[in-house]
């Protein structure tokens, strides 16, 4: 089951990362992110789907609306709301797992979503929300 939604995630973003990535290698001015306080804040858009996809969905085993909070329209997520907690925790975690590799694996530059990092979300968490039953 867990499969299938990977590869029905992985078809379905497919064609717009695609395009994205042909397209651009920063955030053009006009669709600049906002309350990015642990990823760069002109992050390409294919790079943060990539995380958001790799290491949060498939890491921890949750949807967007986990840590993004409900926006004004039915069905609509306010990605730039601090309202939920687990958003803050999230970048506690990405802080956490970003000082790990540097300070203990010596890797002098490390970013989330790097294919070098040692210590990813899915160290601890290996598809679930909580790693400790909780």
């Amino acid at each position: 089951m867990k499969i299938n939604r990977k590869i029905l995630i992985i078809a379905a973003l497919s064609v717009p990362v695609t395009i994205v990535a042909a397209t651009t290698n920063s955030t053009p001015p006009d669709e600049q992110y906002t309350n990015l306080k642990v990823l760069p804040k002109n992050i390409a858009p294919k790079d943060l789907k990539k995380i958001m996809i790799n290491d949060f969905e498939d890491g921890l085993g949750v949807g967007c609306n986990f840590c993004h909070a409900e926006g004004k329209e039915v069905g609509e997520l306010d990605f730039a709301s601090d309202a939920k907690p687990e958003k803050n925790i999230a970048r506690e975690m990405m802080r956490m797992t970003l000082g790990i590799n540097k300070k203990y694996l010596k890797i002098k530059h490390p970013m989330i979503g790097a294919e070098g990092l040692v210590v990813t979300c899915n160290t601890c968490h290996n598809g679930v929300p909580f790693p400790d039953g909780h």
